[in-house]
């Protein structure tokens, strides 16, 4: 088999593949396998047809497709081996030329990333956030964890912003009651922020008992856009009260016994989270300097792929919200125009990012051992609320394994960067990120990407 490759432009080629019909024999003995189980000749059993026959009852051209069929995706990804070209879309493969016995030649056009070299990247200039630990930032998780034990009584009095409300609703249509618009007993936070608009005013100032009526668009169901009549009935009205900061509560709401021992803990997990967060924002900085410096060409159709995922998944996203499109947007307080401008940013950047780590992994010669596989599904497999090997046998369903090991590298990658990087904090003081890995995992000299990027701990439980 012999390979061209011209270049189109700097992301894409053609190549032109040139093979000896000889090296399709496996391919065209398959061919007539496939089609003897296909056709039904009199006097033959299904699959037994013999080869002649075939030929003289529907011709050759019919092998020959069925040939090329199973040997053009084969032989394609050996001239890609065989070649310095790394494709990033589906082909488009053309047969040019076809001498039966003799040769097969055939064309492929394919995006591919560019060309391109990564500068030097030590010493990298990036300011990431302080480690230290402030009074306020204790206050804050004990005020947290404090929400997470209030209680809820009744009071006699109109609603105000962080009471709860009881309520019934419902909604008309020029007087006509609409069903699937109604619901009893409702609990909510005035204040939230209902995608029903105009909700948090209405309820502003009800008391127990009282009924308005309030006009809005439907943001859900058959009638969702339309312009209805929503009728509250308030049930009742309920504060939150906070329990009080004393033994009694660091027993409550933590392993410890007194209110000091559960603020020294809440000290030692917020600065473990702090400076994980340093580690992760040196490394996500230091490759955004990295790119800065580089000037990559993206290929479009890959380009469009990222973007054209990214609202697939958006679409599901509102669908499975029961929401319509115009309230799912409101919620998020953004439109259609700016999450699409922002999904074609980050697709960019993802793009360039994923161009640049590859060849960073490529250089390194970094790979996945088999617990480091075993870990990244075990880590994801607990974020995503499944069993590890449920979500192990799911990527080997859908021959996911390789983008696994190929995020995996990515991330060791990006370590390499973000350690080469001179890290400093807004304050001005230099950020030892060794000294970090040893403080974080003091049993290890330094922790790999996935330890050090372990999601923190929650202060409740620790």
């Amino acid at each position: 088999m012999k390979t061209a490759v011209e270049e189109l432009s700097p992301t894409r080629v053609k190549l032109t593949v040139e093979v000896p019909f000889k090296e399709l024999e496996s391919s065209l003995q398959a061919a007539y396998k496939k089609v003897a189980q296909q056709v039904r000749v009199p006097g033959f059993r299904p699959g037994k047809v013999p080869a002649r026959i075939i030929e003289q009852r529907f011709g050759r051209a019919v092998v020959l497709e069925e040939t090329l069929n199973d040997a053009l995706p084969k032989l394609y990804g050996q001239a890609v081996d065989e070649t310095d070209v790394f494709p990033v879309s589906q082909p488009e493969i053309e047969v040019t030329k076809l001498e039966d016995g003799e040769q097969v030649e055939f064309t492929a056009e394919v995006d591919i990333r560019p060309a391109f070299d990564v500068p030097d990247f030590a010493g990298l200039e990036v300011v990431v956030g302080a480690a230290e630990v402030t009074d306020e930032d204790i206050d804050a998780q004990l005020t947290g964890l404090r929400q997470r034990f209030a209680t809820l009584t009744g009071v006699e009095r109109p609603a105000a912003t962080g009471d709860y409300v009881v309520m019934d609703l419902r909604a008309e249509i020029d007087g006509k009651n609409l069903d699937e618009q109604q619901a009893a007993d409702v609990s909510y936070e005035v204040g939230a922020g209902s995608v029903l608009q105009g909700l948090d005013d209405v309820l502003q100032g009800m008391s127990a008992g009282d009924e308005k009526t309030f006009r809005t668009t439907l943001v859900g169901g058959e009638n969702a856009g339309e312009e209805a009549d929503v009728i509250i009935t308030v049930k009742s009205v309920k504060e939150k009260v906070l329990p009080e900061l004393d033994d009694d509560f660091a027993q409550l709401a933590s392993e410890f016994d007194t209110l000091d021992e559960l603020k020294d803990g809440l000290r030692g997990q917020i600065r473990r989270n702090k400076l994980i967060e340093q580690v992760m924002e040196s490394r996500e900085k230091a490759l955004d300097a990295l790119l800065e410096k580089i000037d990559i060409p993206l290929p479009e159709s890959a380009l469009t792929a990222e973007v054209d995922a990214r609202k697939h998944n958006l679409d599901h996203e509102i669908a499975e919200s029961g929401l319509s499109r115009e309230a799912y947007f409101r919620l998020y307080q953004t439109t259609e125009e700016e999450r699409f401008a922002e999904y074609e940013r980050n697709a960019a950047k993802a793009l360039k990012a994923g161009f640049v780590l590859d060849k960073i992994v490529k250089a390194e010669d970094l790979g996945v051992s088999e617990q480091e596989l075993t870990d990244f599904v075990v880590r994801r497999a607990m974020q995503l609320g499944v069993a590890p090997n449920t979500l192990a046998q799911h990527l080997a369903d859908n021959n996911q394994l390789p983008l696994a090991m190929m995020e995996i590298v990515r991330e060791k990658a990006k370590t390499i960067v973000g350690d080469a990087a001179s890290v400093k904090d807004e304050a001005g003081n230099v950020v030892d990120l060794k000294a970090i890995y040893a403080e974080l995992n003091p049993e290890q000299e330094q922790v790999g990407a996935e330890q050090a990027g372990d999601e923190p701990e929650q202060p409740a439980e620790s």
